[in-house]
């Protein structure tokens, strides 16, 4: 088992190792061999000082930060969770780019949508530097200065706001951006996407910025979203803001389909006619009255009476009569075939730019049961294409929108608090980018979750569809001010805010469902989640800077004992979590969700992982657990070294890896 989070540079040289075989020897890069493999191809870039690209000061610190490593884990709060052991919803609070370095073993490559709020750099936002997580807190804050020699924490020094008067305005936001979205990038799976909310003071970096890390080719859109009607401003008033939109591999996500929203109140029409069929027994001209009646008691502002002309109705459905004459643009060509009349037997009446179908296209439409053409009392009138709304109800996502974002605010009020938290996002704008790009069963990320209105959304759209999306909410607990509302509230941190909006949603959806049918059969929408806090390693690390024979010697007199024996850390659901989160990889990827079934076998406690992935027997084995594992053949047998005893402890570790071996399990020392 790796200790750390996973290597990002030795992870590209595998990938790079894919596309030039011979570029890599022994985990080295050739770079003579690559720049003749990439000059035989054209496709070696500029490299003079005159070429375009993105710079900013501290853009190479950035792309350091990508590749350093993490000992750190989550810490599992099931008293601070909901269902923690069936639920699949995560939320950590910690900082965000070290808990995207430990999700990078176990959810690389399976999360399908990321949709992320960061700081709009509006020149009051303060960026966090986070802990080393090599160290215990006490030693580290010390050693850099957080910490003074009486042990007080200076707040000031992790909390830097990055004001315009600073001469790295823009280039401090540049570098907080760039490692999260590299990291996150590889959470994507191949057809994944992510969506970025973002105003005008950073837009322009930010699209630059994203072209880098995901490419341009990979470019989705750029979303305008007005926000409200009317703005104060002395020249323009702003009233919109963006989302950005980019693919981890745009062929990917096209081979999975294209995206479509349903059109806005054409489900609850489908409905309402199905209702009218039904209680009117098919006699499509009274369902046609019904329709119309209908339609004309909604209100003009009612989503359902933009389709008031779906009121026509056979056997196929309810649709529209459409026109399909050619475009008047002037052309003499357009097909001038007859259409004749079914009843008359006449010629209808055509119409003067000539039909747009073809006549074998005609034709197919007239064969069809019933006829996809739709023909006035006798041949005087011109035939119509019949346009089913069932077949129509879905359409691209358009590229400019409004929706008030007062409605997200007096939502977030209603469940955490008046003035608690300012400017969240509205969860049916976040409900409808979720349903546009995932399935019933992805995985949605929110590493910048504030109060938690993408959790909320991912909620929310199971319970209407009965989904089973899960979300990941990552949020740094970020505290907060005196005197501000939140505080009187009795919030202290923002994760306080966002853990009880989690508890309060799913409150509400559960007390709405109750003595009500569950949607899709027995299923219950999952209203639960998982918290987790980021904590440091229950594993000692090696620190290989230690240079003088004493320390060294106590060193290795401390890893006689490799797990941390004192706070929080080192209890069995803590390293049980940490073990999921380090040992996977490949094959054995694992979310945090994996089910575990704890049972006691020859009088000790066992783990089983994934019914059979992996046994974790942390407290030690004994003969009645090897024998077990050899009769139930997990694929790999997870114990901790100190477990074997201090008498010829290798000959007892070859032993139990011989028997475990006969049975094709691999015995995992930690």
């Amino acid at each position: 088992m790796e200790g750390t989070s996973l290597d990002i540079t030795t992870a590209n040289i595998a990938q790079l190792q894919q596309v030039f075989p011979d570029v890599v020897s022994e985990g080295k890069i050739d770079f003579q061999r690559l720049r003749a493999a990439l000059e035989a191809a054209d496709a070696l870039t500029a490299t003079g000082p005159e070429h375009y690209e993105l710079r900013w000061a501290g853009k190479d610190a950035a792309r350091r930060e990508v590749q350093r490593q993490t000992t750190a884990t989550l810490l599992p709060d099931p008293a601070r969770s909901v269902d923690f052991d069936t639920t699949s919803n995560v939320f950590i609070e910690g900082e965000n780019l070290e808990v995207l370095r430990v999700l990078q073993r176990g959810y690389f490559g399976k999360v399908k949508m990321i949709y992320i709020d960061p700081p709009y750099n509006t020149g009051n936002d303060s960026f966090v530097y986070p802990d080393d997580y090599s160290e215990r807190r006490e030693d580290y804050e010390k050693r850099t200065g957080q910490r003074d020699e009486n042990g007080f924490l200076n707040k000031q020094d992790l909390w830097k706001k990055n004001t315009r008067e600073s001469g790295q305005y823009h280039s401090a936001w540049l570098s907080m951006m760039w490692p999260r979205l590299y990291l996150s990038r590889n959470l994507l799976r191949e057809d994944g996407v992510i969506f970025v909310s973002i105003d005008d003071n950073e837009v322009h970096n930010l699209r630059l910025l994203m072209n880098e890390v995901f490419g341009e080719e990979n470019f989705v859109g750029q979303i305008v979203w007005q926000r409200s009607k009317k703005g104060d401003a002395k020249l323009i008033a702003s009233v919109h803001e963006y989302i950005l939109c980019y693919t981890r591999d745009k062929l990917a996500t096209l081979a999975k389909g294209i995206w479509r929203q349903k059109k806005k109140g054409a489900e609850a029409v489908l409905a309402k006619y199905a209702e009218f069929r039904k209680l009117l027994a098919n006699e499509h001209a009274q369902v046609r009255e019904a329709m119309q009646a209908w339609f004309r008691g909604l209100s003009d502002g009612d989503a359902r009476k933009a389709h008031k002309h779906y009121n026509w109705s056979d056997d196929r459905g309810l649709y529209f009569a459409a026109d399909f004459a050619g475009p008047d643009d002037g052309r003499t060509s357009r097909p001038q075939h007859d259409i004749f009349h079914p009843v008359t037997k006449a010629s209808c009446k055509k119409p003067s730019t000539g039909w747009r179908w073809d006549a074998t296209k005609t034709d197919w439409a007239l064969a069809q049961q019933p006829a996809r053409i739709h023909f006035g009392p006798d041949e005087n009138t011109i035939p119509n294409r019949k346009s089913y709304l069932e077949e129509i109800s879905s359409e691209p996502y358009a590229s400019v929108f409004y929706r008030d974002g007062r409605s997200a605010t007096l939502e977030v009020e209603g469940l955490v608090g008046k003035g608690v938290f300012p400017f969240p996002k509205n969860t049916d704008v976040l409900a409808e980018l979720i349903e546009l790009v995932t399935g019933p069963n992805d995985l949605v990320l929110d590493f910048f979750a504030g109060s938690g209105s993408t959790a909320q959304a991912v909620m929310n759209l199971n319970e209407q569809d009965g989904g089973h999306r899960q979300f990941i909410a990552v949020q740094m607990p970020e505290p907060i001010e005196l005197n501000t509302e939140a505080y009187k509230a009795g919030y202290r941190t923002i994760t306080d805010i966002t853990h009880a909006r989690l508890l309060r949603v799913g409150e509400k959806l559960r007390t709405a469902r109750a003595g009500k049918l569950a949607l899709n059969g027995d299923h219950v929408p999952d209203t639960g989640f998982r918290t987790y806090r980021l904590d440091y390693s229950n594993f000692r690390a090696w620190r290989p800077e230690v240079a003088t024979a004493p320390d060294m010697l106590a060193q290795l007199e401390l890893f006689q004992e490799p797990l941390h024996t004192y706070g929080p850390t080192g209890t069995g659901e803590a390293m049980l979590t940490e073990l999921l989160l380090k040992m996977t990889g490949g094959p054995d990827l694992l979310p945090l969700s994996a089910p575990v079934t704890r049972r006691e076998i020859a009088g000790l406690p066992v783990h089983d992982v994934a019914n059979g992935l992996a046994w974790l027997a942390l407290a030690g084995i004994n003969p009645g657990v090897v024998a077990a594992a050899v009769a139930a053949r997990p694929r790999r047998l997870v114990v901790p070294g100190r477990c074997f005893g201090p008498e010829n402890p290798d000959e007892q570790v070859s032993n139990a890896r011989l028997q475990l071996a006969d049975a094709d399990i691999t015995l995992q020392l930690i």
